[in-house]
């Protein structure tokens, strides 16, 4: 069965960083374009970053712009996301799943980012 796993979270000070990991199985990852999204404490799910099934078209929400980078190594049937200059609020819990921002397959654990000082 499908599995999405993430992994890389953490606590890091404001202006650090941070690189997630989405390790996938049960899929041709290849064929699929990836998103990362997050959830705040009280808030909706936000998409956050997507990539498509080549690599070599990405997106990004404003708020992440020039600070967050998607990648994918399908070899290894991992998705990254790269987060510089971390603010206190990018503090989610960040998802990854299979589509171009309409989440494709159900939802693994997430992985915790906090921000703070």
């Amino acid at each position: 069965q499908v599995q999405l796993v993430e992994s890389g979270g953490g606590l890091v000070q404001p202006g650090g960083s941070l690189r997630l990991s989405c390790v996938t199985s049960g899929f041709t990852l290849s064929n699929y374009a990836m998103s990362w999204y997050r959830q705040a404490p009280g808030k909706g799910r936000e998409l956050v970053a997507v990539i498509n099934a080549t690599g070599v078209t990405t997106n990004y929400a404003t708020s992440v712009k020039g600070r967050f980078t998607i990648s994918r190594q399908d070899a290894k049937n991992t998705v990254y996301l790269q987060m510089n200059s971390l603010k206190p609020e990018d503090t989610a819990v960040y998802y990854c799943n299979a589509g171009w921002g309409a989440h494709m397959f159900a939802w693994g654990q997430g992985t915790q980012v906090t921000v703070s000082s």
